[in-house]
């Protein structure tokens, strides 16, 4: 599985990659949403952990960015929003931005494993 995890604070970084390496997963990392658009173009991602809150283009745009991208390539990347939020109404924000699912801060790894089980990529 190709991940790319897409956040800018350090701490919160450095949480979820240990937790991923729980999961021996490898991750590569994009500190903005700009980042995330060009690595993804580049990479083809199967998931994509998209923060919502990012300096240069937050992960809203960055996730409308990548499925404009995906409709001239026809590749599609799951992508979960994660934010500190937890209301209903962030968790339709990410969905109508075209995020396929949504994960609260901090990250949970068993969380994450149920929705990667969800989709067959583990």
């Amino acid at each position: 599985m190709k991940l790319l995890l897409v956040e800018d604070n350090a701490l919160n970084l450095k949480l979820m990659m240990f937790n991923l390496k729980k999961l021996n997963i490898d991750a590569d990392i994009a500190f903005d949403g700009e980042e995330a658009v060009k690595k993804n173009a580049e990479n083809n991602y199967d998931v994509i952990l998209m923060d919502v809150m990012m300096p240069v283009m937050d992960g809203y745009e960055a996730t409308k960015a990548i499925r404009e991208d995906e409709k001239l390539t026809g590749n599609k990347s799951y992508i979960i929003g994660l934010t500190s939020n937890v209301y209903d109404s962030d968790r339709t924000k990410c969905l109508e931005a075209g995020m396929d699912n949504y994960m609260s801060k901090p990250f949970d790894v068993n969380t994450f494993n149920q929705i990667l089980s969800t989709i067959n990529v583990i």
